[in-house]
Formats: C-alpha cells, structure tokens, sequence
C-alpha cells in the first residue's frame, strides 16, 4: 500500500532568510516552507532525496497564495553526479511539469494544492520553478513552495513472494473504504493500491500534529490487528478512528477547506508535457490563525472530544480477548509516535512530527499526552520498575554499544540497554534503577568511583532530555536535580562536577524550552530557572551566561518565547550583579530580540528593556539608537522611547502634543469668546452714539425754546445757568431742601440722602417697617405709633418720605406722585406749581419771594441719570 516517503533537501538554488528549502522537509500548520530570493534569477531548482529507492504514486504540492511559479517541472534520478552540483542535470530524467493557478480569481488569499499522480523509481527527486506570476503583492518576483509530499511504495514492492494473494485481498476487502466513512477515505480510487487519507498532505497542514500521531497509531494498531485476525478489536480501533475525526471535525471546522475540491485522475506522462492535477483550494487565513483565535466550543464537544481520547487511549492497551491467542499484549507502546509507516532513521531524524508550534486547538493537547503516555506524579520516580512489562530490552546495537561504553562499564550492559530501548517504559526503568543506585551510594566509596557513576549518569541523562515521551522526560529531570542537589554535595564532589552536570544538560533543556508540546516545553523552562537559582548552581553563573546567547530573528517561535521569559524571570530574580547577567550582556540579547519575526517575543524583550532602565537609567541608552525624529518612524523604538518617559515621570511626545493641542482650543475658543463680547460692546456704542446725535439734534431744535429741569420736566425761557439753579432751590416739584444740611436733594432719595449723605447722618436711623429715616431718639417712639405705615418691596410699591403713602412702582410714577394734581399732599412745592395755573382773582397780588441758594448747597443728581447740572455746588461769589 502506498505511503508518505520521507526525504532530506539535498540543496537549492538559494533561499530567502528564514524560509530555507529545509523547512519544506517539515509538515505542521504553521510551516514557513521555502522561498526564493528577492529579486533572484530563474529557473530556481531544489533537489530532494528520499529516504530509499522507492516508486513514486503521488506528489501533492501546496502553493504560496501570491509568489506563484508559472510552473514547475519534475526531474527523477536513481543517484547523484559524483561532483553534484546544483543546476547540473546530468542523470535526471524528466518526468513533466504541471502549471499553476495565477490565484487571481481569490484575490491572491487562498492557496492550491495540487496533487500529481505518476508512477517513476528513483532516490532522488530535482523540481525546477519558472518565472513568477506578476501580481501586486509579490514585489520581488519571488516564488515559493509551502509544502510538497510524496507517496509512494519501495522500488521492491510488487516483487515480495512471501504475499498470500488471498490472504491480502481479505485484508484489503476489510480494510476496505466506504464513502461514509471518514476516517478510510481514500484519495485515490482508481488505483488498485488505495493511499491512506492519514498520509495525505492536507491531513498534516491542517491538523494538530499530535492528534494526528493519535489517529496513526490507532491506524497502526488496525492494520497490525486485521493481520493477527482480530477482527472484532480492529472494528473497533477503526470506529475509534472515525469518532474521534468526527468529533475534531466539529471542534475544529474553521480549519476545514472551503468549497468542493474538483478532483482530475490521471497518470504522469512524459507526453503530453502538462501533468494532470487535482486542484483544491484553501483559505490561506488558516495558515494565520493564533491559538488565541480558535473557535469556542461548547463544552459537550469538549468533553466528546476528551472522551474520543480516553476511548483511543484504552484500545491502544488493551489485552486481546482470549488469553490464549498469539497476539502480542498491547499494554505499553513499543516504540515513540514518530511516523505513520517504517522508514530509515534518516527519515525520522529530519521529520520529526512536533517541530513546529500548533496554530489552533491546544484544547486537546493535555489529552493527546495523556494517550501518548500514562500520567506519572513525583511519587512514582522512586517506585521499583513495573511488572507489567514482560521479556527484556532489546540488545544494543554495535554503534550504541561504542557510544555508551563509559556508561555500560559503570551500570552493565543490561541496564544500558533499557536506556537505549525502543519501549519508552524500559528507558524510563532505567533512569529509575540509575536513581535508586546512586541515592544508595556509601559515603565511603572512592572518589573516582563516585565521579565516574556520576559522569556516567549524566551521559543517561543528557540522552533522556532528548526523549518525546513525558515520563521518560520528567524521569531525566528528577535524576539531575538529585546528582545536582543531592549527590554531588553529599559526597563532597566539588563545583567542578556541578559545573560538568550543568554544561553537559542546558543545551538539551533549553531545545527542549522549543518542544511543541505545551507540557514539556513549560516543564523544561521550570527546571531551568529553579536550576539557576539552586545554591550549588548560582554561584557558578552557568545558567544566565548561556539564556543571553544572541537571539537570531528567524529561531523558533517556542524557543524564542521561551528564552526571553526565562531571561526576563531571572533577572528579576538575580539582578545584575555577580550573577552572571550583566548590563551588557543583558542589553545585547534584548536588543537582539527585538529584531524577532514574532511580536510576543518583541513584547517581552520591550519589557526586559523597560524593567533593566527602571534600575539602569541613563547606562541602558548606550545600547539603543539615538532617540530621533528617524528613529522614532519605527514603531517599536517610538514604543520603547515614549516607555523611558513615562518611567521618567514625563510626558510623553504624544501626550505632550494632545495638551499642547488642548491648550490651542482653549486658547482659541477664549480668543473666540472675547471677540463676540467686544462685538456686542461695538454694537451698544454704536446705539449710544445713535442715541447722542439724536439727543444732540433734539436739543438743537428746542434750543430756542428754552432750557429744560432735567427733573420736573418743565421747559422755560427764563431757564437760563442762574434761573435754572434757582428753579432746583425753589420751585422744582420733585426736589426739597434738606432742613439738616440745607443740601438739596431728590424727595425719593430723601431716606437715602438722611441715612448715608447729611451731615447729620449719625443722627437718624431707619425704621425697619416704613423704610424711612427719623432721628434715633424719635424712633422708638414712631415704631409704636400708629403714624407708621409699613412700606412695601421695590418692585411692588414706592413709599413717599412726605406723605409716608405707598404708590406704583417705578421712576415715572414717583413724577406723577410729586406733581400730580391728586398727588403727594405734603409737597408744597407740588401746589405752588398748581397755584401758577389757576388765574389770578382780582384785585389779589401774588408776591414771590426769592431766596437766593446757601453757600455750598448742592443740587443732586436726578435718578434717572447724570446731566449737565447735577451737582453742582453753589459758592460764595
């Protein structure tokens, strides 16, 4: 049956940094895959080889969305020129080529996957790219390839005479594909060889890599049971394998491929030269999705979800049926979940499953560990190995045997080869023995014996860190810490064979801080950091030396993420001094990460950064670019600089231009608001002046009719300067003498004038009911006259200070009051002005006498407003 092969990239044309032709060796949903050179020359070529000579099927290749070949031709060879040089096509033998879509009908946001069928032997495999598609996106006419997998059968396939034709036909019709059966779906149904959905290029590109090891293995397991006939368990592993599809299909149906895929069959020929291909087009916004924007799920699907797993997880291990059957027992998994099919150690060491980080659903993750192994606690380190396993590791091979020499004088070959076994349960028993021995170890032993166990131990170790299986992992670390923490002090080993644990392990736990999975990777960057802070490792300053290597902008996301954490945790925790981080060193690696691909790990350099200069000042900006107007244009630096302001306790640029901005509009809008005040000011002199011409002319025009008392109102020829004063002292109806000063005043004003003007001012008081002003000696008895009439408010009434009535209110009613003929009784100048106009009787005389005005008596202003005569004072000529 066809399956995925396995290939190394033998070399390229060349390559963009950070998208080497070596990442296309690596399927996963968040691969960079390869990418020409900007601006580069073509063809460009790239050439693969497999991991055996083997019958190329099938050759699925994903394109990039918009650095799209024109095409793509297809070279096979059985082995390279001696002096191999790239575009050398000496022993290729061309298969064809295929063109691609220019993707302009989605708008350059989807990628093609097409699939190529053949039939061609060989080892090693040459694809030449021609000239791009022109698009307005690729603005270097580059081109690029996501993805390319090949399957196929070893060159010797069809040659085994061992088969049992009918034998293989039952298997096959059992293992047989039905449409409404997702999980044996075949992809390719008009060959008489099927090719298994799991080995199909979309199933690793948009699929969890651990979930898609679960769902091999539970495959595995099917075929290995319908080859012992056990029937009944292979139904169920195959169920097992359609639910749990089924359940991930809901839980992760963004990841789906949008529409119908059309689907061309056909066999690759060298005529004609165009390859029949099956096109099937993806949403290239699933190649982006962060595991934060994953979609909700109910938690029924949850739980579905987890149960699929458990439910995959007990028909790994469990027992067949009958307890005589000659299948083996199924209690513990033989070897580690690399790949879906046996290939060379080659193929496993350039594609591991794990290597990139997972682009949505870590909601099963914890599960798919659980399944991958069973879960371990601290508790069970120290337990004897487990007797459910049964026979003994396999022997070591010649290499491993050279290899671990050291170890195997030291622990015997017997538990070396548990180190070194397939099962993950033996290595994980052997770190245990490995333990217990060496907690066992007397005081007394020689020197040289205990640093050989110890350096022994150690090679185990840095072995384990490497492991994929979690138990085996955690076993390796609790095996460390002890020899760190316990061993070395207790037997008083030196620092020397500290510093030779901590040397020989941090490598491996720091790759490790970049495993894809969650739980391994936080369970490594926890070990190290308490590492860095126990009392026999901290003073060596190892730890913090090695985390400040420089960063490169292209490492793994995990891995970056990791180290500058762990760079940012420690500091905090050790500080820089005598501590093995320093100002320097701690600012270059900071700096170095701020150049990463990824933003969070931009974030967390910025904080680095930020926490060195709440601590540093003015010595953190040696390491950093001048703060400039060119600088500042880049995003990141104006984030970081406007950082160090704040830290300062200043504003900054932005701030400073948001309150310079609003000073601006206040200052302007006071600037408006005075303007429309000085209008409205403009405006009423305008009316004054109107006013005044007006007065002026209507003064003109009576001018020759005589001057007017700006009081009474009266207008008289004889109103001449010295008439008119005499008028005010003696005849004007709406103004009196004061009998205390001899002042003349305005009778309304006359309570006002008594109380705050008179020169006998100190004398009066004022009568709370009527208002009016009478001598303090004469007030108390007033108040308790029935004389006193009660004056009311302004605005309601005018209270006289003659007749002591209440009358209208306002200024014309008191002219009315004063000169009235019904008006104020006791005004007696109101009656002479009377008397003038009833005629005279004959035979009477009216005489007048008139008395000139006192030395400094002053006319008061009338009420109405100023004038020319108001206040004037009469003085002795």
């Amino acid at each position: 049956m066809p399956h995925k092969i396995g290939f190394v990239v033998v070399s390229s044309s060349g390559h963009e940094d950070g998208f080497s032709a070596k990442e296309l060796m690596v399927h996963a949903p968040t691969v960079n895959g390869w990418r020409s050179p900007r601006l580069c020359q073509y063809p460009q070529e790239i050439v693969l080889q497999l991991v055996e000579r083997c019958r190329i099927r099938k050759l699925q290749l994903l394109a990039h969305q918009y650095m799209i070949s024109s095409k793509i031709e297809f070279f096979i060879s059985e082995s390279l020129p001696e002096y191999f040089a790239p575009y050398q096509s000496e022993r290729f033998h061309r298969l064809g080529y295929v063109p691609l879509s220019d993707n302009e009908k989605t708008g350059f946001k989807a990628r093609e996957l097409k699939s190529v069928y053949m039939d061609a032997v060989g080892q090693y495999l040459k694809l030449i790219f021609h000239k791009n598609y022109v698009n307005k996106y690729n603005l270097y006419s580059q081109v690029a390839l996501v993805a390319i997998n090949i399957i196929g059968d070893p060159a010797d396939y069809g040659n085994d005479s061992n088969k049992h034709p009918s034998r293989e036909k039952l298997i096959d019709h059992y293992l047989g594909s039905k449409s409404d059966d997702p999980a044996l779906d075949g992809t390719y149904l008009g060959k008489s060889d099927s090719i298994s959905p799991l080995d199909d290029l979309a199933f690793d590109m948009y699929q969890d890599p651990e979930v898609a090891q679960i769902i091999r293995r539970l495959d595995e397991k099917k075929h290995e049971a319908v080859h012992h006939e056990r029937y009944d368990h292979a139904k169920k592993l195959k169920q097992a394998i359609a639910d749990l599809q089924k359940v991930l299909l809901k839980g992760c149906s963004c990841l789906k491929p949008r529409g119908t895929p059309v689907i061309h069959q056909g066999l690759l020929t060298r005529k004609p030269p165009d390859l029949p291909v099956e096109p099937v087009v993806y949403d290239d916004s699933l190649q982006h999705t962060k595991a934060t924007n994953s979609p909700s799920y109910e938690n029924t699907e949850l739980q579905s979800s987890q149960g699929e797993l458990w439910k995959a997880e007990s028909l790994l291990e469990e027992k067949p049926a009958e307890p005589n059957s000659p299948e083996p027992v199924f209690l513990r998994q033989s070897t580690p979940p690399t790949l879906s099919h046996p290939t060379t150690s080659r193929e496993v060491e350039f594609l591991p499953y794990d290597e990139r980080p997972l682009p949505a659903i870590h909601k099963h993750s914890e599960e798919t560990i659980r399944y991958l192994e069973p879960e371990k606690t601290e508790g069970d380190i120290s337990n004897s190995p487990r007797s459910g396993i049964t026979g003994e590791p396999e022997p070591l091979s010649e290499k491993a045997l050279r290899e671990a020499r050291p170890a195997i004088e030291v622990f015997g070959e017997a538990l070396v080869s548990g180190a070194y076994s397939k099962s993950w349960s033996y290595r994980e028993d052997a770190l245990l023995a490995v333990y217990k021995k060496l907690m066992e170890m007397a005081v007394s032993t020689p020197k040289e014996d205990l640093k050989n166990m110890l350096r022994a131990a150690i090679f185990l170790v840095r072995r384990a860190i490497k492991d994929i299986v979690s138990s085996v992992f955690q076993a390796s670390l609790k095996l460390l810490k002890m020899l760190i923490t316990q061993y070395v002090p207790k037997h008083k080993l030196g620092k020397l064979e500290t510093s030779h644990c901590v040397e020989k392990t941090l490598p491996g736990l720091l790759s490790r801080t970049g495993d894809s999975s969650s739980r391994l990777r936080i369970m490594a960057a926890k070990f190290i950091q308490e590492m860095a802070l126990w009392s026999e490792v901290k003073p060596l300053q190892i730890v913090p030396v090695h985390l400040v290597q420089p960063l490169k902008p292209n490492s793994p996301t995990h891995l970056a993420m990791s180290r500058v954490e762990l760079v940012e945790c420690l500091l905090k925790e050790m500080g820089t001094e005598n501590s093995g981080f320093t100002i320097s060193n701690a600012m270059k690696f900071a700096t170095g990460a701020l150049e990463h691909r990824v933003y969070e790990v931009r974030d967390v350099a910025l904080r680095i950064i930020f926490d060195m200069y709440r601590k540093h000042k003015a010595a953190i900006l040696e390491y950093l670019p001048p703060d400039d107007a060119s600088i500042r244009k880049t995003v990141l630096y104006k984030t970081l600089f406007d950082g160090f302001t704040k830290i300062d306790g200043k504003l900054s640029d932005a701030e400073m231009r948001a309150q310079k901005k609003a000073a601006t509009e206040e200052a302007e809008r006071q600037k408006k608001a005075e303007i429309k005040v000085l209008q409205g000011q403009l405006a009423a002199l305008k009316e004054i002046q109107a006013e005044v011409q007006e007065k002026e002319s209507d003064f003109q025009k009576t001018k020759d009719q005589g001057s007017l008392c700006i009081f009474c109102g009266e207008r008289n020829e004889s109103f001449t300067e010295e008439g008119l004063d005499l008028h005010y002292w003696k005849r004007c109806p709406m103004l009196t003498r004061c009998e205390h000063c001899k002042q003349v005043v305005e009778i309304a004003s006359l309570t006002e004038h008594l109380l705050t003007e008179c020169d006998k001012k100190d004398s009066f008081g004022k009568c709370q009911r009527c208002s009016e002003a009478f001598p303090k000696d004469e007030l108390p008895k007033h108040i308790k006259s029935k004389t006193c009439n009660a004056a009311k408010p302004e605005n309601v009434a005018n209270h006289c200070p003659l007749c002591h009535d209440n009358f209208s209110p306002g200024e014309e009613a008191w002219k009315s009051h004063l000169m009235g003929t019904d008006g104020c009784a006791m005004n007696l100048r109101r009656l002479s002005t009377i008397n003038k106009t009833i005629p005279m009787q004959p035979g009477k005389t009216s005489l007048t006498k008139v008395r000139p005005p006192s030395i400094g008596s002053k006319i008061p202003t009338p009420r109405g407003g100023p004038n020319k005569s108001s206040g004037k004072t009469y003085s002795k000529q």
